[in-house]
């Protein structure tokens, strides 16, 4: 305990401050490198993806949100299933004594929504303001039953002082989100800082010390900027871990920016926003944290629908699945028109008048192998491209992207195209402010290649051969960025 006392200040310091082969005689022989294995589809996850595939949305987000209150799952309640899903199911399955076969029978279902409902209720998780930062927080009362105030904002704390959250504001113009960044992510002796994350309005930054761990994030908006920080003993975080995820997504840090009163309506999943994470609906009793509109002077096309991969001559290639509920696509302001899809369904040409060229990659035919390095180029409402690591998997790709990231091109690391993200969640759900790496179904360079050839478009310098992989992910990823626009949908 004393060892961690002197540990949790350091974590917290700076979120709060803010062959040659040998060669035989005989000639070598010449040898045909072996095509990738198909993978074999596996029957048990098959049977219980179609089964929980089959529930309505809500349902489905409702058993994730469930899973990871009782601890069996930590990834994105989107209500896709992949195979951190499937994984968590069996984990719950296995911890209740029944068959882990993934596929949750009615009465399984029944007993984990009860046991999550058991969770949020004991540790007491209630939605509240916070006059001191003026935002909105969860906070689970039985683990933090000490408050008091701070400079700023409120502490909440454990009776034994191992767990502490502290909510924070800073006024217009007494510090900035770099400021902020570049103290939580300094240098420290016995501290490693294990994920960082920084976005023109907020930042997200995870740090570890031998005994400790925190969770820092600062949103800025119109009435400066405010945040808060999670820290707690490395022995509690079987417990803790899964509280991170309920408190940063019910973090609401400008509340004020919500209209007073709006007409009722139907309980509705609430997208993600640029400066936080959509607010979880809350349990029967809970107090619901008002959804942060955009900020003052964005317009409905400030954030991208999609990506797209410019092909020169006004063309555009996306996703098809970016313009199901998109009437009246834009690039770059000007009204764009879909030309054409493919018999699939799976990819979409549209066009647009004075659209500048763009240097598009080249193309990949080939299948990408399992678990290889990839990365994704994601369209942004101003600026660069973002650049996001990715591997390949049996089933599409993982990387962790953003809205806006259906139709964004997947490279290989030596700058060739392999596909493109086929599907972007309508509603994700962060965890802990952000978006983990998750999979994502892909349209494959081969798909791509026939569809422009249908249309008789070259894709970029065509298909290419392999060259040296790139060193960074910025160096393969150069070659294409001009190629690479934001699609946005007038409303």
């Amino acid at each position: 305990m004393k060892a961690f006392r002197g540990a949790l200040p350091a974590v917290l310091a700076a979120g709060l401050a803010t062959g040659a082969l040998a060669q035989a005689p005989a000639p070598p022989v010449r040898r045909t490198p072996a095509a990738p294995a198909t993978p074999v589809p596996d029957p048990a996850f098959e049977a219980a993806r179609a089964a929980f595939e089959a529930l309505p949305e809500a349902e489905r987000r409702g058993l994730q949100d469930a899973l990871v209150w009782t601890g069996d799952y930590n990834g994105v309640t989107t209500g896709a299933f992949g195979k951190r899903s499937f994984e968590g199911i069996q984990t719950y399955q296995t911890r209740t004594g029944t068959a882990p076969t993934g596929l949750l029978t009615p009465p399984e279902r029944i007993a984990l929504k009860r046991e999550a409902e058991e969770a949020r209720r004991a540790a007491r998780f209630r939605i509240q303001p916070d006059p001191a930062s003026g935002a909105v927080v969860g906070v689970p009362e039985a683990l933090l039953p000490k408050k008091t105030a701070i400079p700023g904002g409120t502490r909440w704390q454990s009776a034994d002082g191992r767990v502490t959250l502290d909510t924070k504001s800073f006024p217009q113009g007494e510090t900035s989100l770099d400021a902020l960044f570049e103290r939580a992510t300094a240098a420290m002796p016995g501290r490693k800082v294990t994920y960082k994350l920084k976005k023109p309005d907020f930042i997200v930054v995870t740090a570890e010390t031998a005994g400790g761990r925190a969770y820092i994030r600062y949103a800025e908006g119109p009435q400066g900027i405010r945040g808060f920080t999670l820290g707690y003993d490395r022995a509690l975080a079987d417990t803790v871990d899964r509280l991170v995820i309920a408190v940063a997504n019910t973090f609401t840090p400008f509340p004020e920016a919500t209209p007073v009163a709006a007409p009722p309506a139907a309980p509705a999943p609430a997208a993600p926003t640029a400066s936080g994470p959509a607010p979880r609906p809350p349990a029967s009793g809970m107090a619901a944290a008002p959804a942060l509109p955009p900020l003052p002077g964005a317009t409905a096309e400030a954030r991208p629908a999609a990506t797209g991969l410019r092909l020169g001559g006004g063309r555009v290639l996306t996703a098809a699945s970016a313009l199901e509920t998109c009437a009246a696509p834009r690039i770059d302001g000007a009204v764009a028109r879909i030309e054409r899809r493919d018999a699939s369904g799976s990819l979409a040409l549209l066009s647009a008048e004075g659209l500048p060229g763009g240097s598009a990659p080249p193309l990949r035919t080939e299948p990408v192998g399992e678990g290889e390095a990839l990365l994704v180029l994601g369209a942004q409402a101003k600026g660069a491209p973002s650049v996001a690591p990715a591997s390949a998997g049996a089933e599409g790709v993982y990387a962790p992207l953003q809205p806006g990231a259906a139709g964004a091109p997947v490279l290989d690391r030596s700058g060739r195209l392999v596909g493109l993200v086929a599907r972007f969640p309508t509603a994700p759900r962060l965890i802990a402010g952000v978006m983990p790496p998750t999979r994502y179904a892909l349209v494959p360079g081969k798909a791509v290649a026939a569809f422009l050839a249908e249309g008789g478009l070259p894709a970029g310098a065509g298909t290419g051969p392999a060259k040296a992989a790139a060193t960074t992910l910025g160096g393969a990823a150069a070659p294409a960025l001009g190629a690479v626009v934001a699609i946005t949908c007038a409303r």
